[in-house]
């Protein structure tokens, strides 16, 4: 698989077959993953890899809680602008509705929306998740490598014949986390990665992008 073809079917699977995921895999993954870009070669990344028993057990205290209808954690990180201007607020909302709709979830069905959005924290089935930690003290330019780092990851597992989903939404649960891996204080969960094989019965469509006049400008002699 060449990078062009990693990238474009590179998306975020949210239906994973009941298959393991080999642990050589993952580490050769990582191991390369790691000649990611950072400012100063700092390296500001902290990935756990969790599968099996630590993984379900992640799982079943993320559940346990959803269950009982206890809140969210206490946010860490802003995940966005609470006044999200145009045109990401467009962008957004035509990702809700594309995601839902593709569900069959009616706009109005807040019910359905709910429990479809449950199936985060059971990580969409999948047999693997990777969680990655930040140092709470790093800046905007070290989380920008965080993402270049994650993005790697992503192309990588495409390579080796994988699917992945990143997931913000694991940072609402960050306590139940952390109740697992116990990362040291300093660290800040960014979000969690479900991996895995695609189950190809899943309804996964996949999510539409701007054209490039929208994002690209370029500057030159033409």
């Amino acid at each position: 698989m060449d990078v062009y073809e990693a990238v474009t079917s590179r998306r975020a699977v949210r239906g994973f077959a009941d298959r393991p995921v080999p642990r050589e895999t993952l580490e050769r993954v990582l191991s390369a993953a790691a000649w990611s870009p950072s400012g100063s070669n700092i390296q500001p990344w902290h990935a756990y890899v969790l599968t099996g028993g630590p993984l379900a057990e992640v799982k079943k205290r993320a559940g346990e809680r959803l269950a009982a209808g206890d809140p969210w954690d206490e946010p860490e990180y802003e995940q966005y602008p609470p006044a999200l201007k145009s045109p990401y607020r467009e962008r957004r909302s035509a990702f809700g509705e594309q995601r839902y709709g593709a569900l069959g979830i009616p706009r109005e069905d807040l019910e359905a929306r709910q429990r479809a959005a449950f199936a985060n924290w059971d990580c969409f089935g999948a047999p693997a998740a990777l969680f990655c930690y930040i140092d709470r003290d790093m800046g905007a330019p070290q989380w920008a490598d965080v993402g270049m780092y994650l993005q790697t990851v992503m192309l990588l597992l495409r390579a080796e014949g994988l699917h992945s989903c990143p997931q913000m939404a694991w940072a609402k649960f960050h306590r139940s986390v952390a109740e697992v891996v116990s990362p040291p204080d300093e660290l800040i969960l960014f979000c969690g990665m479900s991996i895995g094989y695609e189950d190809g019965t899943a309804d996964d469509a996949r999510m539409r992008r701007a054209p490039l006049d929208e994002t690209a400008t370029f500057v030159d002699d033409h």
